[in-house]
């Protein structure tokens, strides 16, 4: 297989509601919190791993296109040539065809604004900490109060992904691309969708330089 070329999309994420995307912690202080969101190790800012990209892209795909593809919910591993989704996400090795040939998509963690990293680390961009109770079905009452870390609406990442274009790749599957990150602004990213986190809005979206608009109803297309 011949590379033909490497597309290159860029971009900016909006949080409208605040983001969780939770950080393992082995130790929980008295009145800490339980759910920390990810964090960079070295300078302690939030940002959005590529994989919570890619991975939610994949999954959303999968059920609004080949569901058929779906099996006890794992994602699709068929690895054969023809399937969209290992073509562009990759499949695991043993049920890889030879020809599928090296995964289509590299999604980058996604990393502050210049804008709002400076806030952050001037002090001005203290994460939010959100409640979350169980309420009591017979006395109307919260029990349990947990304090859930986000990243507050507002706050702006920048995104990249890079696009491997093959000779011989018969289907745009750029549009793809395009149809999962809409699906993304309609469901969420990160923890706690249900509860209203994660709400999010790709902006200024470009392909190799150039305006790249996702129309509103690629879903249906």
């Amino acid at each position: 297989m011949r590379l033909e070329k490497i597309r290159t999309i860029k971009g900016t994420i909006r949080l409208l509601t605040g983001l969780h995307i939770g950080a393992s912690k082995d130790t929980i202080e008295i009145g800490g919190l339980d759910q920390p969101i990810v964090k960079h190790p070295v300078t302690g800012e939030p940002y959005i791993p590529g994989s919570s990209i890619k991975g939610k892209m994949r999954s959303l795909i999968e059920l609004a296109y080949f569901p058929e593809k779906v099996s006890n919910g794992k994602p699709c591993s068929c690895g054969q040539i023809g399937c969209p989704v290992c073509t562009i996400f990759g499949a695991a090795g043993d049920n890889r065809a030879e020809n599928l040939g090296p995964t289509r998509l590299v999604v980058r963690d996604a990393y502050m604004t210049e804008t709002w990293k400076e806030k952050f680390d001037s002090g001005d961009l203290p994460m939010e900490e959100k409640y979350e109770n169980t309420i009591n079905r017979i006395t109307g009452t919260a029990e349990h109060p947990r304090p859930l870390e986000r990243v507050p609406a507002g706050v702006e990442f920048e995104f990249s992904f890079s696009f491997k274009v093959f000779e011989g790749d018969k289907e745009d599957f750029l549009t793809y691309l395009q149809k999962g990150m809409r699906l993304i602004e309609l469901d969420a990213l990160g923890g706690q969708s249900s509860r209203g986190s994660g709400q999010v809005k790709f902006e200024d979206v470009t392909l190799d330089g150039e305006p790249w608009d996702i129309p509103d109803n690629i879903f249906n297309q």
